[in-house]
């Protein structure tokens, strides 16, 4: 265009030198001619003056900075040749035409907007700029759209402090908090989207444009909270999306507005949270349960739009009845089994096992694992099934009796060792337990760890089966006979006796009679101290002789007395106590001594 410009211009100039010099000179022969071929040359010089002019004009008003539209002429290796009507053909280099693949896009003849960035450098060579005319048309089209309250488009690109940074053809900045209609804990999931924006700012001279995508769901929200007010009332089933997930519900977005599923709203079956059945997005079909205008909260369920399973649940499944279910739930009190979706019913830890000690439901069930129980009891008002397992199986303890009457003597390991017994094996997870009072006849057991051993053999004698309990009552010392089934005959009150101290008390003195058979002397019946304190004449293991003076044979207990003692004075027994030493007392002898005089002289 350039060129044939020049040429135009060239040609306006040289008219005048190519007018035929003979007609100048034949004005004066042919003054009328000569006269119209003057008007026409004038009016020729004239044309070519104003083409000049127009001409100047055009070139003047290509400035640098500015965008005008020019035409691919050529394309070489380093540049592509762009005619935009000034006196030579601009340039621009080719690496803006490739795509992102390497690809040029560019073809001669394609039209093109770009920015004349230097009419003429040194080599006089006019500089162009694809790139940048796009940029200043994208700064014309943020102006545009500010002005006129419009949007545009953008793809989010990537975090940055504060907000994202979104791609608009050029470098926008969303802030976090006009990033959606609420917070966003995690920003990052925004990115790579494309969404529509308002232009909330922009500084051209700064490149600075700042973004609102709040802006715009708000003026939706607010257009769709009014058709959704229209239709929504209690009973109406509606469409919405979930937008938030609590631990007490779901908060659903039904267009403009929030409704809130509670979880127990939300199935019949039991559920540990909202989030195991659904995700932030989700599109859900729910039940308007109630709706206050005035403070605007929707109350919505999901298992309403099913039948509650409860309804029939009393027809279906009676007592006695086995089925099948799968575990949902363990508490430390039993297991909750689903026998059908939302109903649930639940296997105390009592009746899990006939004889297992179950402490909790883990040591046995898992979450998940499907089995068979027995029905109970039903109870469809308030929906509670009583289940069984051990009931698959019959009790062990409706033949324990039989197998081992009261009386018989078994033969087991000692499978515990408590403070207060031992349990030795009798039948698979049936235990029976030997109580400290039925270990020994006379000595008191204070630990049974001291006398046995876990895993040893003993024998024992059945005392009593309560199936009801079910509690299995074992004996070791039944295994000999009581002592004191002689007792009375041996010890009768009056006959003197040597023992050996087993134990000192504020009250008196235990003597051992015999290995099993302890007396008491009472500290009133000790011989009479000067210094008041009878019992500190005595210490434990002194060997001693007292007189029997009484027996309770149902109390199993012996009352002995050393005062008085036949052929013997009180003063002789108080001297010969304050005077013993060593561990062993000699008080003892003197008792003997004495005793073998007494008969001496029963004799004669």
């Amino acid at each position: 265009m350039g060129n044939i410009t020049d040429e135009m211009a060239e040609n306006g100039l040289s008219m005048l030198e190519n007018v035929d010099p003979t007609l100048a000179n034949d004005h004066e022969a042919f003054p009328e001619q000569a006269g119209n071929d003057y008007d026409e040359i004038d009016d020729q010089a004239q044309d070519s003056q104003n083409f000049m002019e127009l001409y100047e004009e055009s070139l003047k008003s290509i400035q640098e900075g500015k965008v005008i539209k020019g035409e691919i002429v050529q394309i070489d290796n380093e540049f592509v040749l762009v005619d935009i009507g000034y006196k030579s053909e601009g340039q621009i280099r080719i690496n803006e035409f490739m795509n992102s693949n390497g690809q040029l896009t560019a073809k001669v003849g394609q039209k093109v907007d770009v920015l004349l960035v230097r009419k003429e450098d040194k080599e006089g060579r006019i500089i162009l700029s694809r790139e940048k005319a796009a940029a200043v048309k994208i700064w014309d089209d943020v102006e545009e759209t500010y002005k006129n309250q419009g949007t545009i488009r953008g793809k989010i690109l990537s975090r940055v402090k504060g907000g994202l940074s979104v791609d608009i053809g050029l470098q926008a900045f969303l802030p976090g908090s006009q990033a959606d209609l609420r917070p966003i804990r995690d920003l990052d999931t925004l990115i790579g989207t494309e969404n529509d924006f308002m232009i909330v700012k922009y500084e051209r001279r700064q490149g600075n444009i700042v973004l609102s995508r709040r802006a715009l769901l708000e003026a939706e929200r607010k257009a769709l909270r009014e058709k959704t007010l229209e239709i929504l009332e209690k009973d109406s089933i509606l469409k919405g999306i979930v937008r938030g997930i609590a631990d007490f519900g779901l908060f659903i977005d039904l267009g403009g507005i929030d409704g809130l599923v509670h979880i127990n709203d939300i199935s019949w079956r039991r559920i540990r949270h909202p989030s195991d059945m659904y995700n932030i997005g989700d599109e859900l079909t729910v039940k308007v349960l109630s709706f206050d205008k005035e403070k605007e909260r929707v109350s919505l369920g999901i298992k309403q739009l099913t039948p509650d399973p409860w309804q029939e649940a009393q027809e279906k499944y009676t007592a006695g009845v086995k089925i099948k279910g799968r575990v949902v739930g363990l508490k430390e009190y039993g297991a909750f089994v689903e026998v059908e979706e939302g109903m649930e019913g639940l296997v105390h830890v009592s009746e899990m096992s006939w004889t297992g000690k179950i402490n909790h439901p883990s040591q046995i069930l898992s979450v998940g694992d499907e089995l068979e129980v027995m029905i109970l009891d039903i109870d469809s008002a308030k929906k509670r099934i009583s289940l069984s397992i051990k009931q698959l199986e019959p009790n062990p303890w409706d033949s324990i009796t039989e197998n081992y009457p009261v009386g018989t003597t078994i033969e087991g390991k000692i499978k515990n060792i408590t403070d207060f017994g031992i349990f030795i094996g009798i039948d698979e997870g049936i235990d029976g337990l030997v109580h400290v009072s039925d270990m020994t006849w006379g000595k008191q057991i204070k630990q049974p760890s001291e006398l046995y051993t876990k895993g040893q053999e003993v024998q024992a004698v059945v005392l009593n089966i309560d199936k009801e309990i079910e509690r299995f009552s074992l004996g070791i010392k039944q295994l000999t006979p009581d002592p004191w089934d002689a007792i009375p005959e041996t010890y009768k009150p009056g006959t003197l006796f040597e023992g050996k101290i087993t134990n000192i008390t504020d009250f008196g003195l235990f003597v051992e009679l015999e290995a099993g058979i302890e007396g008491l002397v009472h500290i009133s019946e000790l011989p009479n101290d000067k210094e008041g304190n009878p019992l500190s004449h005595f210490k434990v293991g002194d060997v001693v002789q007292a007189k029997v003076t009484s027996i309770s044979r149902k109390d199993k207990k012996i009352r002995l007395s050393m005062q008085k003692l036949d052929g013997s004075t009180e003063e002789d027994i108080c001297n010969y106590v304050n005077n013993h030493k060593g561990a062993t007392s000699n008080l003892g002898e003197l008792l003997k001594e004495e005793m073998t005089n007494q008969k001496e002289r029963t004799l004669h």
